[in-house]
């Protein structure tokens, strides 16, 4: 089954089974004995096609709760945590959007933000840019939260671990591992990825947002190019972002021409 065929198919046995007096997670005849992992298909589908602005404000919290935890958040005397207060300071509120920023110290070229207003900038990424740069940077990760796209990244998370979890279910072994974690939610949207016409997006989101409080635009070009040289090697947040095509320099080229550095 493809990931679609096996969305519908988990989402109708979850329709089936709703209505079924004897729906829970145990042997059912028709199905084997995995339909504890058929009916939790169809649920991940239900939930990907249904899902509410507040579930994704909650799931984007505790990501943030799990990430700060697995990350060493740079104290208040540390020089990366003190040069991003001082150049998030006037960016608390954003676009109707209420900010709130930890600096990483991880040596991985890497920074996200998510639908709840968390925005966290790894140390790499600070050593590899200037300030403005950095603020480029965090304005095209804010656009990817003004545009609506976690909402469809996290749709799209659903949808794979329903696929997973219907896959599963033709080997049992495979299926045990579903249901214990393996594969889990937070793993599909670690994953998932945005796709090309919303990276262009957050991109120009970018830039307006550096036209908007009066930044030099071109940081917003420099900024690509350099992650754009990084080739994808050094950081999975380089993968993501230039994960579609155009390609990492042709990205950089299209905002270079944007702000007139070329022609």
């Amino acid at each position: 089954m493809n990931l679609i065929q096996s969305t519908l198919a988990a989402f109708a046995l979850l329709v089936a089974f709703a209505t079924s007096a004897n729906a829970q997670y145990t042997q059912n005849p028709a199905l084997g004995t995995n339909s504890g992992l058929w009916i939790a298909a169809g649920i991940d589908a239900f939930r990907a096609m249904t899902i509410s602005e507040k579930q994704i404000l909650s799931v984007a919290s505790q990501y943030a709760s799990q990430s700060d935890a697995q990350n060493r958040i740079a104290p208040p005397e540390s020089q990366y945590a003190q040069r991003l207060a001082k150049l998030t300071g006037r960016h608390a509120l954003e676009d109707g959007l209420r900010l709130n920023y930890r600096a990483y110290l991880s040596p991985q070229v890497n920074a996200f933000a998510l639908a709840d207003g968390t925005v966290r900038v790894y140390s790499g990424l600070m050593d590899l840019m200037t300030d403005e740069e950095i603020l480029g940077v965090i304005g095209h990760e804010v656009g990817h939260v003004k545009n609506g796209d976690h909402k469809d990244k996290l749709r799209t998370a659903l949808l794979t671990s329903a696929a997973r979890k219907a896959a599963a279910t033709s080997n049992g072994i495979v299926g045990q591992l579903a249901l214990t974690g393996m594969g889990a939610l937070a793993e599909s949207l670690l994953n998932a990825k945005f796709s090309r016409t919303q990276e262009i997006d957050a991109d120009d989101y970018g830039l307006k947002f550096m036209q908007r409080n009066g930044y030099n635009t071109r940081a917003m070009a420099t900024a690509l190019a350099k992650l754009a040289k990084l080739g994808g090697q050094r950081s999975n947040f380089v993968q993501t972002m230039f994960s579609t095509h155009p390609d990492p320099a042709k990205r950089a080229q299209r905002m270079a021409k944007m702000v007139g550095m070329v022609r």
